[in-house]
């Protein structure tokens, strides 16, 4: 039987990253032509600057979705690397390429309310998947993702402050005040998609605990949990004894345990709780404690 080698690893996972990004630049430009831009519904970003200096020039959208993605790409090859900036322009022209053929297609429905709620779930989805799997189909999420690498902010919140700056442009150069207000609603809804796809939808806590029986409680919870438990050397500031800080990660439904049991173990645990996107891994993907 042939060993498959890391080289053919990483070819087969290129294969499929790039599977994903057409995927997902392909359900990007579904919302965007079957539901949003044929009902004067605005898209943010790089794509909204297209929609409206199409309106002001009367070409194509398509044109300047690349064209203004140039200066980000850039930015993004610097700060990023080649393999993410390859993948946004990949994206990027895909995403061109069928918003230019889903152009000539009819529209979905022409109900606003219909065109913003589904148009924004499925652009929101689209974006979301190209984020995931490694690239970007909109300059502003270059930027974005730079920044909430930096900053605690999602990527979907820092696309949308930006996006109601252009919505704010293109109610005062081309559109109205309520297709702003029906663009804001749409990208409420597209950035928590966003996030969403992007950092997924079990929402898991990152759980410190500090307690007088350390070895008790983290014994307790790994039989419940059926997950690693780290202990975490420290020291008391006023006493200066030696401390077993239990360190572990949970989803939202096993936070209860974890409260339940440090609460019949030790009463005066100290438990703190933090927010983590993303868990790969250990057993996250196996376990059967949900």
């Amino acid at each position: 039987m042939k060993l498959i080698t890391t080289k053919e690893k990483q070819v087969a996972r290129e294969i499929q990253q790039i599977i994903i990004i057409t995927i997902g630049a392909v359900i990007a430009a579904i919302g965007l032509e079957q539901f949003l831009v044929p009902n004067d519904i605005m898209d943010g970003g790089v794509i909204g600057l297209s929609i409206i200096a199409g309106e002001i020039t009367g070409m194509q959208m398509s044109i300047f979705i690349v064209l203004f993605n140039i200066p980000f790409l850039i930015f993004g090859y610097r700060r990023m690397g080649l393999k993410f900036t390859l993948h946004t322009l990949y994206g990027v022209i895909i995403l061109s390429v069928f918003t230019s053929v889903f152009h000539h297609v009819e529209p979905f429905t022409d109900d606003l309310f219909l065109a913003t709620i589904i148009g924004a779930v499925i652009l929101g989805a689209g974006v979301g998947l190209v984020i995931r799997t490694g690239g970007a189909l909109d300059g502003t999420e270059i930027l974005a993702i730079f920044v909430s690498k930096k900053r605690p902010v999602s990527v979907g919140q820092i696309v949308m402050i930006m996006n109601l700056f252009i919505f704010i442009l293109a109610a005062l150069l081309v559109f109205s005040w309520e297709t702003a207000m029906y663009s804001i609603i749409t990208y409420y809804i597209a950035f928590k998609m966003i996030d969403i796809v992007a950092e997924g939808l079990e929402q898991y806590k990152s759980v410190t605990i500090i307690s007088s029986k350390p070895d008790e409680l983290a014994n307790v919870l790994s039989k419940s949990l059926g997950r690693g438990i780290t202990f975490i050397k420290g020291e008391g500031v006023y006493s200066n004894e030696p401390k077993k800080i239990i360190y572990t990660i949970v989803s939202r439904i096993e936070l209860s345990i974890v409260r339940e049991k440090a609460h019949q173990i030790d009463p005066n645990a100290l438990i703190a709780i933090e927010n983590v996107a993303d868990v790969t891994g250990s057993n996250f993907e196996t376990s059967s404690g949900h």
